[in-house]
């Protein structure tokens, strides 16, 4: 066991953290008398880690670290996750010039983006999930991690951390996943290994670029693409203008009428910068939590923005 200190700079939550809610049921970090558990595979991809987290009164996180990767690779990630990697202060900053986002931030204080633990397992969730409810594809994630990944704990509490990519490739058959999306996952599986799945890498190109790698990958759309870049990379500012859900939800928050232009989204983004990201996951936890009506909008992969 390692242990670590962590000051987050400006407001942080980790209990609103835990409530945030992303990939399957049994990738979310657990939260139980203040304390977050985390479990998944390392940035170098050899080895698991396991994180303890509790936040003090001072704001503080400390915790504990069980994992034979390098300890600051896996500190690295965790500030990634939970969106420790980027300067809370500063986007607070963004709410006092942009009333509007000012007043998410207070209705959800302390909340800050939740990423996948990688782009990598975020890809390998979009395969398994893809065309099923979430229950089903958690479920699979599960026997997947049992099989070749590693389980923290015991009973209802147990973590599945997924399969590192080398044991990956050694998946021929799980119950409830066709044989098309195991060589997708083979795929996913060879394109960490290759680096193509480096979250500093992807946040280093261009956006453009950036979805065009992954959309190389077999059946990784527009719409998987930007789960992967976005909430796979600890991404604060990079848009794809994927998300479906913000011209219906700036139109609510910002008095647009039914539903934003394309000029209205980009001139309320350009007051977003350099946490667009950030403000347009805010926007999409605030619309959700209040129940706004979403119009079906075809997947499109139009207006990527850098």
């Amino acid at each position: 066991m390692t242990q670590f200190t962590i000051t987050p700079d400006g407001p942080f939550s980790l209990e609103a953290a835990s409530h945030f809610g992303f990939g399957p049921n049994t990738g979310r970090p657990t939260y139980a008398d203040a304390q977050m558990k985390l479990a998944f595979v390392a940035d170098d991809f050899r080895n698991h880690a396991f994180v303890s987290l509790n936040q003090h009164d001072n704001g503080d996180l400390t915790g504990d670290i069980e994992s034979d990767a390098d300890t600051e690779v896996v500190l690295k990630q965790v500030r990634r996750i939970l969106s420790l990697n980027a300067s809370g202060t500063a986007w607070a900053a963004i709410g006092e010039t942009d009333p509007v986002l000012g007043a998410m931030q207070r209705e959800h204080l302390g909340l800050r983006p939740v990423s996948f633990h990688s782009p990598y397992e975020a890809a390998a969730w979009s395969i398994i999930s893809a065309r099923r409810q979430r229950a089903q594809g958690t479920v699979v994630r599960n026997r997947i991690a049992e099989q070749l990944g590693r389980v923290y704990g015991e009973g209802p509490h147990r973590l599945f951390a997924f399969p590192t990519p080398e044991r990956l490739l050694e998946l021929q058959y799980v119950q409830g996943l066709e044989a098309v999306k195991i060589e997708r996952l083979h795929s996913v599986a060879r394109a960490a290994l290759d680096g193509q799945l480096d979250a500093d890498l992807l946040l280093s190109v261009p956006t453009e670029e950036g979805m065009e790698r992954l959309m190389k990958l077999p059946g990784i759309g527009p719409t998987y693409g930007t789960l992967i870049l976005l909430r796979g990379t600890g991404s604060v500012d990079a848009m794809t203008g994927v998300e479906p859900r913000l011209p219906t939800y700036l139109a609510h928050f910002y008095g647009l009428g039914a539903e934003a232009t394309p000029d209205q989204i980009a001139s309320i983004m350009d007051g977003w910068r350099p946490f667009r990201t950030w403000s347009s996951v805010l926007t999409r936890v605030s619309g959700d939590r209040l129940g706004l009506p979403l119009p079906p909008r075809p997947e499109s992969g139009s207006r990527l923005r850098r």
